[in-house]
């Protein structure tokens, strides 16, 4: 097998593989009834795909060409995929869909690692059954009362939060897709007042949850400010659901396990499940989610389609919507009778699934004036020419401002955490300093480099070291913000959950970690207590999912890097309630706008055709 670890060796050399990839690839060269390298380059390439987000390889990408190294030399000759497919289907160790073997192929091209094609396949399988199923005692007379009474029409244009919320009434999965401020948590408010409001409804047991504390939090936030504006009954109010969980949580962690103790044999306990910022799950949680389910509960997933896709591999929340063009005619029928319009149906014959599907079109939060509103709509459409132009048009006055590069944004940074110190020096409430460091954050789009998370934390610490407001040699200095990034469920912290350092005055001034909880109150924790974290005065874009801030400074990487997508810079944008910053060059940024994110999977394929 010398020459199979050859090709391993060149392509780990120039950093084309982890000593993970060529680990595994070397594990299956050893199980194979026909080692080489074609395998050994599948086997590493399907271990690389997961480890970068995809749920499998396609081999479409590199067969039938010459597989070049970094330095632009031929390191091998790929074969045809006819070719290359026959001859791992002949190493004993690559099976087709359903077969028990290390590797499955398909006869798409897509390599997957045993355990991504179950995942994939069973969600795929439940998430279909789900969809073709209508819910069942649904008073239509009821529902279309409470609609009119909770989306009173408001002109001749379709009322999409009007149809989400029949659609998730109706359905047994409910997905409901919008950009910033198109108001899927007060939807969801309405919805939930609305199956409360069915025979049998005030018997529903609801669940919210998220995939991380801090989306948990966030939407806690959200319900119950919805819950005080007085836009339901106060009968209803008070029969919703005040908590959310994270979704680790909710299913319940075996520690030293993968699986959960919900699954299939021990169902969670609930008839309404809402989860919101789904598109942070991966193929695998969500599949052991849906596992979990009882048959008879509704599902409803709330997100942004155009957001980033989880860290780990999958687009759940992209494949799912992909294939939307509309509902089938007959929903379409139905929801004309129960909320007087109805979206034009797809005639094109669709899948169940599109009567799950509803996408939210109007924001509430940025008008069609709105420069950060129109921002996002350029990236979103991948328009350069009209987003750098609205870039250019910007100043500092504006709500979107371009920083030269050649700026120095720890000292912008440092301006604005300077009132953070200042409160503290005034012995302010721990609510007052949250409020304050959570009204502006420095995103970066990568953790390592000159311009990544690492640096750019230690630049602005810097600079508030060299103003005076932070002393002393202890890296547990008054102010400090931290960022969680390990679940610890012994001390209730997770990856995600931010705190400051403060003195505690029940302890002599002695530093302790304050986190917010979801009642309002605060909590201190010893920072040698602390599971993994890190400073956070600048996170990445990925962390800062699930959050919002008053005003945002994005620091892009002067130079360009394949990690740079158009959802990347979508999400950072959409961080921003009133204000944007960015710091980058011309073409870095043409880059991202042009380059969109592309997870291989399966899963479109499974649910819409």
């Amino acid at each position: 097998m010398r020459d199979e670890r050859r090709l391993l060796g060149q392509l780990q050399g120039q950093g084309l593989l982890s000593d993970l990839d060529v680990y595994f690839a070397e594990l299956l060269l050893q199980k194979s009834d026909q080692p080489s390298e074609l395998l050994a380059l599948a086997a590493a390439m399907a271990s690389r795909a997961t480890n970068e987000g995809h749920v499998c390889f396609d081999l479409n990408e590199m067969a039938d060409r010459p597989l070049n190294g970094l330095d632009g030399q031929v390191i091998a000759s790929v074969p045809s995929l006819h070719d290359w497919s026959a001859r791992l289907r002949q190493s004993g160790v690559v099976g087709t869909p359903g077969e028990h073997q290390p590797l499955i192929l398909d006869a798409s091209g897509r390599l997957y690692l045993h355990r991504y094609w179950k995942y994939e396949h069973r969600l795929g399988f439940l998430l279909d059954e789900r969809a073709g199923r209508q819910a069942p005692d649904v008073d239509e007379a009821v529902l279309r009362t409470g609609l009119k009474q909770l989306f009173p029409n408001t002109g001749d244009e379709i009322d999409w939060q009007k149809q989400a919320a029949a659609a998730a009434v109706l359905r047994r999965l409910s997905v409901i897709s919008g950009g910033p401020g198109t108001g899927k948590t007060t939807t969801v408010m309405r919805l939930l007042a609305l199956l409360r409001q069915q025979p049998d409804g005030e018997a529903l047991r609801f669940t919210l949850a998220a995939p991380t504390g801090k989306a948990a939090a966030r939407l806690q936030e959200a319900i119950q400010q919805s819950r005080s504006s007085h836009q339901l009954p106060p009968a209803l109010v008070d029969s919703l659901p005040e908590l959310a969980s994270t979704l680790h949580r909710l299913l319940g962690v075996r520690h030293g396990s993968t699986g959960f103790i919900h699954n299939r044999d021990n169902p969670l306990a609930l008839d309404v499940l809402v989860l919101d910022e789904a598109s942070m799950v991966s193929v695998a949680l969500m599949a052991k989610l849906l596992e979990a389910l009882p048959d008879s509960a509704r599902l409803i997933l709330l997100g942004d389609k155009d957001q980033l896709a989880s860290v780990e591999a999958g687009a759940v929340l992209g494949d799912i919507c992909s294939g939307y063009r509309g509902p089938t005619p007959h929903f379409a029928e139905q929801l004309q009778r129960v909320t007087g319009e109805s979206p034009p149906p797809d005639s094109s014959d669709p899948r169940a699934l599109a009567d799950s599907v509803v996408v939210l079109k109007k924001s509430y939060r940025f008008d069609s004036a709105s420069p950060i509103g129109r921002l996002a709509g350029a990236v979103n459409t991948g328009n350069f020419k009209q987003a750098w132009e609205l870039l250019e048009e910007g100043g500092i006055a504006s709500q979107i401002c371009r920083i030269p590069v050649t700026a120095d944004t720890a000292k912008h940074a440092a301006g604005r955490y300077v009132k953070i110190f200042e409160m503290i020096g005034k012995e302010a409430a721990p609510s007052e300093i949250f409020a304050s460091l959570n009204d502006y954050r420095v995103l970066c789009a990568l953790q390592q480099g000159p311009d990544g998370v690492i640096a750019i934390n230690r630049r602005i610490e810097a600079e508030l070291r060299s103003r005076g407001y932070i002393t002393g040699d202890s890296e547990w200095f008054q102010g400090r913000p931290v960022l969680v990034t390990r679940n610890s469920y012994g001390l209730g912290l997770y990856n995600g959950d931010i705190g400051v350092a403060l003195p505690n005055p029940q302890a002599g001034g002695e530093i302790a970690v304050v986190f917010p909880v979801a009642d309002g109150s605060f909590r201190r924790i010893a920072p040698a207590r602390l599971p993994e974290y890190q400073t956070v005065f600048a996170m990445t874009v990925h962390k800062s999912q699930g959050s919002e801030f008053n005003e945002v400074l994005l620091q892009l990487p002067a130079r360009d890097n394949p990690l740079l997508t158009r959802e990347l810079l979508y999400t950072a944008i959409t961080r921003a309630r009133s204000r944007f910053y960015i710091s980058t060059e011309q073409e870095v940024f043409r880059s991202l706008v042009h380059r969109q994110l592309r997870r291989n999977s399966g899963l479109a394929e499974v649910l819409w055709q």
